[in-house]
């Protein structure tokens, strides 16, 4: 069997028996190295040379965690959420308070990607508070699910600030580019609009059809659930502000997430909202809350080099463009397809691009596939699968915030209705995208 193949399969296999995604990275990698006909020696001398390029990445991730972690200091997360609590005790009507609520949730998990780069963060600190009023009106929580995710995966699809300039700038076109592809010029967001775009077509499906419906949850068992308030103050929430203001703007202006979140940390620190004394403890701790991705990435850019150390994509390929006889119809389906399971194994799109990336970007060029075209094809075979994964960040994070009072369950609650809504029109939709473009 072809070494690459055996060391995706291995990897994919592994991952989905629950195997860390790390542990399932290594092993794979050292599968396909040893049955490719590199030494033990030259394996891991490929795999390190590769990690070295998600460095950049993970620290990203790391000063991301800290900064989210000084928001939430801020209070400004609660301060949100006892607003529609207070609305909702004030009597106001409860059809708009609960579409203002569903909007206020999809805007915050959008800001989370681009505006406000905190990712998962936010979800902790602001959906519990909000459980009590969700129970009073009845919304399903499946919704709710949707809803946030469709605001974890979508912005970073298409808009390039954020983790968008990670996915899309820093992953997507930079291995598209070390496989040998010139994409100089190219508009990343024209590529991944179509795309897109069958993520709108899931929420608009979910929010209007699926789960219209009213859904009823104890509320006693929201109310044994402690919550814990942050400090409050218009110095802290006018901190706040100013530093997501001040991280946006270094990010666009040195193009770096890296030097956007020091620059909001740094202004927390400099005004007090975070101590000098708690800096340590809470840089730690933002650390440790994303050090999971960040060596997620860096294993998978190690996974992806000893594939091309190998010298075996090229025959893969090969045997692939003879397998779909050139029709640039049935290859576009299988190669989405491909994407899709493995990102439902390892559970991170962010992952997944550098390891099809090696072997699709041969394969489009043998077939005659645009840049453009080719870009879509593997950002949405990449992205495909992160909603709707139980191992993703994208379904584990709703599900934390939805689930602290025992009344969600993670599988049927949030993975099968991401995995229904979003998959499928996504599917489609980057199926279409890569005849047309």
């Amino acid at each position: 069997m072809n070494a690459v193949l055996l060391a995706v399969l291995v990897m994919l296999g592994l991952a989905l028996l629950r195997t860390h995604v790390v542990i399932s990275l290594l092993i794979g990698a050292l599968v396909g190295g040893l049955s490719g006909g590199l030494s033990l020696s030259r394996t891991l001398e490929a795999f390190n040379n590769g990690i070295t390029g998600g460095a950049a990445v993970a620290l990203s991730y790391a000063l991301l965690g800290a900064f989210a972690l000084a928001i939430a200091k801020s209070g400004l997360p609660h301060a949100m959420a006892d607003l529609a609590i207070k609305r909702l005790e004030r009597g106001g009507a409860q059809g708009r308070l609960k579409w203002a609520l569903i909007l206020l949730l999809a805007v915050v998990s959008i800001a989370s990607q681009n505006l406000v780069p905190i990712h998962i963060a936010f979800i902790p600190l602001l959906v519990p508070p909000l459980l009590y009023v969700m129970a009073r009106l009845h919304l399903d929580r499946r919704l709710v699910a949707c809803v946030i995710t469709f605001g974890l995966v979508t912005p970073y699809m298409v808009f390039p600030v954020g983790f968008g300039d990670i996915f899309l700038k820093q992953i997507l076109l930079g291995n598209i580019a070390k496989s040998g592809m010139d994409v100089r010029g190219l508009n990343v967001m024209h590529a991944m609009a179509i795309p897109a775009l069958g993520m709108v077509a899931g929420l608009l499906w979910a929010v209007l059809v699926s789960y219209r419906k009213p859904r009823h949850y104890a509320l006693g068992k929201i109310e044994n659930v402690e919550r814990t308030h942050a400090r409050v103050s218009r110095k802290s929430l006018t901190t706040a502000l100013l530093a997501i203001a001040l991280a946006f703007a270094v990010q666009l202006y040195t193009d770096s997430m890296i030097m956007g979140a020091l620059a909001g940390f740094l202004l927390f620190l400099a005004v007090g909202v975070v101590k000098w004394k708690d800096a340590d403890g809470l840089f730690n701790e933002g650390m440790k809350m994303m050090a999971m991705i960040g060596f997620t990435m860096i294993t998978a850019q190690g996974f992806a080099e000893v594939l091309k150390a190998t010298g075996q994509v090229g025959a893969l390929v090969s045997a692939s463009a003879g397998l779909f006889a050139g029709n640039q119809g049935v290859a576009a389906f299988a190669m989405l397809l491909v994407g899709l399971v493995v990102t439902l194994g390892i559970g991170s799109s962010f992952s997944t691009v550098p390891i099809l990336t090696a072997i699709y970007v041969p394969l489009c060029m043998h077939l005659g596939f645009s840049p453009l075209a080719t870009v879509a094809i593997i950002g949405t075979a990449g992205a495909l699968g992160d909603a709707g994964s139980p191992a993703s960040d994208s379904t584990l994070g709703p599900t934390s915030g939805l689930n602290v009072d025992g009344q969600h369950d993670h599988i049927r609650d949030t993975v099968l209705p991401t995995f229904l809504h979003y998959n499928l029109p996504v599917l489609a939709a980057g199926w279409i995208a890569a005849m047309v473009l």
